[in-house]
């Protein structure tokens, strides 16, 4: 056995002279990484055969993992078409969805049905703004306003400073916040098509050396939580981190009564005692059914950041019995309401994703799956105007969560959530 074969690797693991991270300095990141599968195989008595089988290099996936052994496969599915008139995304589009709750497919697809046939959804990013928020400490208050003043004063050196880094980020704003003799500064970026979180720290970390040299304060940690990434947080829901993005769709009455199977007041209420008063009386920061469960699928098939459908998940869902009012969508839909003069009732439907982190360049989406999946949206890579692939991507994930929330509350207000999984098996 050579120097550079798995076995042989291994051994050298298994012997104390390699560290199972430095596999990579000795070997070509595939063997390293069967060397490594190895390694895990003998000490834990297991054959990771599934897990072996992948279907890139493990060279592309350098940037994504760590210590790779090998692939997790999730069945991805898609639904759709997804019919949205946004700001960037437009017409029809197919949503590829990784999930292993079964049923989940199914349901988004029924409202998908459902709101086409009322025409399609509108959505729009109506914030957008990737945050770092570092923490300095200061001596006591009068140092810390001292702090403050000259970042009020100083937001363009801040800014030159901070694009230093990056050929693609605009810094949009830095917010202040003073605890005591800590200093909070919330910066909030433009990144394009990028997700970025890595572009936005390190362009956060030069303009804390300006920080440093100019004021009294010293950097404690660049990011003091005050950001918020990856943790449920209040200033993410009223502030937005990312995309702030809302989807809407009107429903004739009819639609409701012959595709969902109840009716808009039935469905308006379910929503209001269940996602808001339920939601808030549990001390809820998501006022919603399962946004999460879209937006978590959605994720896993583009390669966004995983851990963020916890920001995502803090979303608002909005349903309301509407009387039918003339629409200037179609002729069709025109002739619908004429049908229904007798009193039934449209359905006004929303959701509103305050915190919605997405990208169609870096990080995951470089993979080969992830990149088939925003082929099959038409959105890998970036946008022309810059922004604009990760706005569409925002819009039509909106559309889908719209869709789930649609479904699910129709079946619980019809009483048929059981029955639907009773009939999938699942």
């Amino acid at each position: 056995m050579t120097a550079t074969d798995p076995d042989a690797l291994a051994d050298r693991v298994q012997d104390g002279d390699l560290r199972i991270h430095e596999l990579e300095d000795h070997a070509d990141p595939d063997t390293a990484a069967e060397a490594r599968r190895t390694f895990v195989e003998r000490e834990t008595d297991t054959e990771l055969d599934a897990t072996a089988d992948y279907a890139f290099a493990a060279e592309q996936a350098e940037s994504t993992v760590e210590n790779m052994i090998g692939a997790a496969q999730i069945p991805m599915g898609v639904v759709g078409p997804v019919s949205v008139s946004g700001g960037a995304a437009d017409g029809e589009h197919y949503l590829p969805l990784a999930t292993t709750e079964g049923a989940l497919l199914a349901s988004v697809n029924r409202g998908l049905s459902v709101i086409r046939d009322a025409d399609g959804a509108d959505a729009r990013v109506t914030k957008n703004g990737m945050t770092r928020a570092p923490v300095f400490r200061v001596d006591g208050v009068a140092e810390a306003a001292e702090t403050i003043e000259w970042v009020d004063d100083n937001v363009d050196a801040l800014r030159e400073a901070a694009e230093s880094t990056t050929s693609h980020g605009e810094l949009l704003a830095v917010d202040t916040y003073v605890v005591g003799d800590s200093v909070y500064l919330r910066f909030a970026y433009d990144t394009k098509d990028a997700m970025g979180m890595n572009m936005v720290t390190i362009a956060t970390g030069e303009a804390c050396e300006l920080v440093e040299a100019e004021t009294p304060a010293s950097l404690v940690a660049l990011s003091g939580n005050l950001c918020s990434d990856k943790k449920p947080a209040a200033i993410n829901a009223v502030e937005g981190r990312g995309r702030s993005v809302t989807a809407d769709v009107v429903i004739p009455g009819e639609l409701v009564e012959e595709r969902l199977h109840t009716t808009a007041e039935a469905i308006a209420e379910a929503n209001t005692r269940k996602n808001l008063t339920g939601s808030a009386k549990a001390g809820s920061l998501g006022f919603n059914a399962h946004a999460a469960n879209v937006v978590a699928a959605a994720f896993l098939a583009t390669g966004q950041d995983e851990a963020q459908v916890v920001e995502a998940a803090n979303a608002i869902t909005t349903m309301e019995a509407r009387e039918a009012t003339a629409s200037p969508r179609s002729d069709e839909r025109r002739s619908r309401e004429r049908e229904h003069e007798d009193g039934t009732t449209d359905l006004y439907a929303a959701v509103s994703l305050a915190s919605l982190e997405v990208g169609t360049v870096g990080g995951g989406t470089k993979l080969p799956t992830q990149a088939e999946a925003l082929d099959v949206l038409g959105l890998r890579g970036g946008g022309d105007p810059a922004g604009s692939n990760a706005d569409a991507l925002a819009e039509i994930i909106a559309v889908g969560a719209l869709a789930g929330e649609l479904s699910l509350l129709a079946a619980l207000s019809s009483r048929h959530l059981a029955s639907a999984h009773e009939d999938l098996g699942r």
